[in-house]
């Protein structure tokens, strides 16, 4: 299934507390929890004004979905189309 990159901009993201945190992941469980196994939500990521969150999701209809039920931000949904790592450079 594909792995989607998303970008959410959310001001001052940096600054919320772990309370925050936690109630932000609570909602985005339960609406997972709500729409089935088709989408899974990998790891996210937190900086000073957005979040990047990955999602495994058979489109990007089902991420904004997701998004919509939630409340949540999603202002771009990018499919990986491959991963590198150091590893990449090291050839055979």
């Amino acid at each position: 299934m594909p792995k989607f990159i998303i970008e959410r901009e959310i001001p001052e993201a940096g600054k919320l507390s772990p309370a925050d945190l936690q109630a932000i992941s609570e909602k985005s469980c339960s609406v997972l929890n709500s729409m089935g196994p088709r989408i899974q939500w990998l790891e996210s990521y937190v900086t000073d004004n957005k979040i990047y969150c990955v999602y495994i999701a058979p489109d990007a209809e089902t991420i904004a979905e997701h998004a919509a039920q939630g409340g949540f931000p999603a202002n771009q949904i990018n499919q990986v189309r491959t991963i590198i790592d150091p590893t990449t450079g090291e050839g055979s």
